[in-house]
Order: C-alpha cells, then sequence, then structure tokens
C-alpha cells in the first residue's frame, strides 16, 4: 500500500524527478598521466549520469534546456556550463555558474525542480567538479597544467579568492578568516551552551567523523574509504595533529580531492516519454533556503544558526513530514558542529545521521561540489529502498543553509520547494571599542603549526554591557594561547577548565591582542 503522503495525481506530468546520477573518482594515486582538469572530470560525471539513465540517457544530453555548475576553484574557467555544453554537443538556452559556497548544489537542484514544475524547462543538468589533488601535485612536481597538460587556457590557473571571499573587515581584523578557525569557535559556543565539557564536545565530534567514516567506507567515490575508529580519530599526533583546538586533522573537511558529481532532472511526463521506468525515478519534491548575516561578528549568537533552523522547519512542514519520518538524513559535514547542531535541531542522534554519502573527510570534501555528491547518493539509496531522504547543504560560515527533500514516489502536491533563500539574519551585539578590557569569553580556539605546536589564538568574548570584542594574539605569544587554550599540558584530552565562559583580560598589542587571565 502506498504512503499516506501519495495519491495518484491526473496531471502530474510536470513533477520533477532524478532519472541520471554520476559520481567520479579521480587520480586518488596522484600522478601526472592520471591528471584530469576539472572540465573533463565534469563531463566524466555527466556521461555516467546520462549512463545511468539507461538508453535515453545520450539524447536528453543533447536536449539540455538549463546546465548549472556548482563553483570550481582548483582551476578558473571564463565560462563553465558553455565548454560542458560543447562536450556534450548541448545547445542549452540556460547556462548558470554558481558562486562559491557548498550549499549551492543543493540550491540549483531545487531550482532546476522548480523551473521543471513551472513548466518552464523539461531538461536540466547539475554538475559540479574539483580537482585540487592533482593541480597540487602537478604544480610541486614542476609540471604546468596548461601548458604541459593541455587544460583550459580561458583563463586557466587556479580560481582567485577576494578580500570578500575571506570574510568582513572586522572578521579579517581578528583573523577569522578561515574556516578551520571559525568552525571551532561556533562548536565550543554551542558545546558551552549545552552544557557540554570540552572533552565531550571533542568526544562528541569524533563519533560523529568515525560514523561518517563508516559510510564512505561503502563509497566506490570515497577519496579516504578507510573506516576509522573514534579513539584513532581522537589520538593527536604526527599523524592527525591538532589544528584548531579542539579540532585534530581527522575532523577537518579535506579539500585536496579529485571528484566531481553531475544529476539529470528532468519532468516526469518526459521520464515517461522515454521509457524510463519509474523505479529509476527519485522524485525531487523539494526544499528551501536561508542566509544568515555574513560577518560572523555580528550574529546574534556563535552558538547556533538561524538559517539552519529555518530550512529545517520550511522544508518539513512544506513536505508533511516530521523529522522521525524521514528514512536517510545526509548532513553537510565539513566540520563536526554542522551535523552536530542540526541533529539536535532535528531531534535525532547525530551519530545516527550518517546519511550515504560519508562526510568530508573520509568521502572527501570537494569544496562547493560536495553535497551534489549527497544527493547522487541519497538518490541511489531511495531506489534500494528507503522512500524518503533529506539532503543538507551548507555554505560560507554558517551562512547560507538548504535543504532538499528527495523521495521514491511523488507528493500529492507534487512540487513544494521554495528554493528562493530567506533572509533570517537577527540583529547582533555592538562592536567594542578597541582598547583594554576585561570580557567573558563567547568563544575562543589555539591554532597550532605543522609540527604540532600551539600557533595563535583566537578569541570572541563580551563586554560586561554587552558588547562583542574579537581578537587575535601575536603568532608565538606562549602566555596569551596558553590562557585561551583546552590544553594547558599540550595536546590530548582537554585538561585545562572550559575557556567560554571565563573572563579574560585583553589588551591591544599592534594589530593583535594579548589575552591574560581575567581580573577586576
Amino acid at each position: 500500500m502506498p504512503p499516506l503522503y501519495y495519491r495518484p495525481r491526473v496531471h502530474d506530468d510536470r513533477s520533477p524527478v532524478l532519472v541520471g546520477v554520476g559520481r567520479v573518482l579521480g587520480n586518488r594515486d596522484r600522478t601526472v598521466a592520471g591528471a584530469r582538469e576539472p572540465l573533463r572530470l565534469a563531463a566524466d560525471a555527466v556521461q555516467a549520469a546520462a549512463a545511468d539513465a539507461g538508453e535515453p540517457g545520450v539524447r536528453l544530453l543533447r536536449e539540455l534546456d538549463s546546465i548549472s555548475v556548482a563553483h570550481t576553484a582548483s582551476w578558473a574557467y571564463d565560462d563553465l556550463p558553455a565548454l560542458l555544453a560543447e562536450r556534450l554537443a548541448a545547445e542549452p538556452r540556460r547556462r548558470f555558474s554558481a558562486p562559491v559556497g557548498g550549499h549551492w548544489p543543493a540550491a540549483l537542484v531545487d531550482a532546476a525542480a522548480a523551473r521543471i514544475a513551472a513548466g518552464e524547462t523539461r531538461i536540466e543538468l547539475v554538475a559540479g567538479a574539483e580537482a585540487s589533488a592533482s593541480v597540487t601535485m602537478v604544480e610541486r612536481a614542476g609540471v604546468e597544467p596548461g601548458g604541459d597538460l593541455g587544460w583550459t587556457a580561458e583563463p586557466g590557473g587556479t580560481a582567485r579568492f577576494g578580500p570578500d571571499d575571506l570574510g568582513s573587515p572586522a572578521m579579517q581584523a581578528a583573523g577569522l578568516v578561515l574556516p578551520t578557525r571559525v568552525y571551532p569557535l561556533v562548536d565550543l559556543a554551542h558545546g558551552h551552551a549545552v552544557g557540554e565539557t570540552p572533552a565531550e564536545t571533542m568526544s562528541r565530534g569524533a563519533e560523529v567523523f568515525a560514523a561518517l567514516s563508516r559510510v564512505a567506507s561503502t563509497q566506490a567515490t570515497a577519496w579516504n574509504p578507510a573506516e576509522r575508529t573514534v579513539a584513532e580519530i581522537l589520538d593527536v599526533g604526527p599523524g592527525n595533529r591538532m589544528v584548531c583546538e579542539p579540532y585534530p586533522l581527522a575532523v577537518n573537511a579535506m579539500p585536496l580531492v579529485d571528484q566531481a558529481a553531475a544529476v539529470l532532472v528532468v519532468s516526469r511526463g518526459l521520464a515517461r516519454e522515454r521509457g524510463i521506468p519509474e523505479s529509476a525515478m527519485v522524485h525531487v519534491w523539494g526544499g528551501a533556503g536561508a542566509t544568515d548575516a555574513a560577518d560572523v561578528l555580528a550574529r546574534a549568537t556563535l552558538a547556533g544558526s538561524p538559517a539552519l533552523c529555518s530550512v529545517f522547519d520550511r522544508t518539513l512542514a512544506s513536505a508533511g513530514l516530521t523529522a522521525d519520518e524521514i528514512d536517510v538524513v545526509d548532513l553537510y559535514s565539513c566540520f563536526p558542529v554542522v551535523p552536530r547542531l542540526a541533529a539536535r535541531y532535528l531531534g535525532r542522534d547525530v551519530a545516527g545521521l550518517a546519511g550515504a554519502t560519508g562526510g568530508h573527510s573520509a568521502y572527501g570534501g570537494p569544496l562547493s561540489s560536495y553535497s551534489l555528491h549527497a544527493i547522487a547518493a541519497c538518490a541511489a539509496r531511495i531506489r534500494a529502498g528507503p522512500r524518503t531522504a533529506l539532503v543538507h547543504a551548507n555554505g560560507g560560515y554558517l551562512t547560507h543553509q538548504h535543504a532538499l527533500v528527495l523521495a521514491a514516489e511523488p507528493h500529492v502536491d507534487g512540487y513544494v520547494g521554495d528554493p528562493e533563500p530567506h533572509d533570517v539574519a537577527e540583529p547582533g551585539p555592538a562592536p567594542c571599542p578597541r582598547g583594554e578590557h576585561l570580557v567573558t569569553v563567547e568563544a575562543a580556539t589555539v591554532e597550532y603549526d605543522r609540527d604540532g605546536l600551539p600557533r595563535q589564538g583566537f578569541l570572541v568574548g563580551r563586554t560586561a554591557d554587552g558588547r562583542r570584542l574579537a581578537g587575535c594574539t601575536p603568532a608565538g605569544d606562549a602566555a596569551s594561547t596558553r590562557t585561551l587554550s583546552l590544553f594547558p599540558e599540550g595536546t590530548g584530552s582537554p585538561a585545562g577548565p572550559a575557556v567560554v565562559g571565563r573572563q579574560v583580560r585583553v589588551t591591544p598589542i599592534g594589530e593583535n591582542v594579548q589575552v591574560d587571565p581575567g581580573r577586576e
């Protein structure tokens, strides 16, 4: 008997469905001969998606109405969708290259589904590819990808990022310009808010990534398919150095990968016309997007994500489902705090929500295109038996969120998504003027060098009147980093008291700050 949410519709030919998904792993051995540029990886993933669609797949590619491509950082292109269309002998009337952001693949598939449901298009392709591992390897070998390997030279080279891509001027002044610094801050603030000790926060993250590694070990396109235990992830040492407290390398995203993915989205009516069986169709019910303040230091709190809450609320409400009714939940897992926040809001055990892909560390983190791999992996799972899947995607510093529901049957109302992102930013505290201040730590982390030694501390605090102060210590200021560190006696299990919630005194030192134990 079909589930209650499904009733056959007479006019459901416009319902959007995935009919072809493809994922490609390239050059894991890191050889010059095995290096493929992102354009070729993307084309290979598209051909894999066409093959997955069966005999009609090749024709579908030639009749594309739209090509959307996630941002590629490992190699620069003037118009990657146009180059991809040329390789496919297609002439889509719509081409789109997405900006930087891990949320984009879910947003692109959702938008494609919306256009199909509205009758604007019938066949859409969404693709994404990275070749960061090969680019790094060949450049170290003295090989120039454009001149020596014939990679596209328009313009070629690695993609360039401007200051605005890193963060606001306030974030840049405080050194909060890398995901490896910002996400640990959020996790420690979140852990403090829910009553965890730093050791518990670190352990919970290890549990999440151990579960993810088990999933990745089953994926043919995983970059690091070895299963890891919680103990291995928590064992900080030369092979698993601390990056930024409380995150050792094993729970950081791995962007140096060669991976590509592609999905074909078509109308259900066209799929039927082409003879694609119902069992091969994965229905795109739709989802929702939301955006928080781009400036992390302008947010009301560092301990949560209003945008994440918004997309889950709206996605599940429009689908008519509760979180417990979703069979497969694939949470974006660049760092532990993202799935931890998502699972807590959904009211489900985070280790039990390891999903279908395997996370950015074990499966691999192809930057802005990761969630396209998650969509493909969830589609494969649905074809194998589960009825519904929720794909969650995150971009920026927990800035942009998008969620998407896939299902084995059509929704009674067809497409029910809301792909345009909602701005859910809440007013934050006033910034604190530069000077000497006694502050209560809102979040803090210590960054380590490649030799495993503490290098620099990063702090966000609140003054007694509620203003927010942020800064970084001078590199090599051992006393300041010791004040902020969870490991006052060296790495291992956090031995010191929680830093968040303590009072410290902050004194300007040039462009940086000195941090001392608080004193009245």
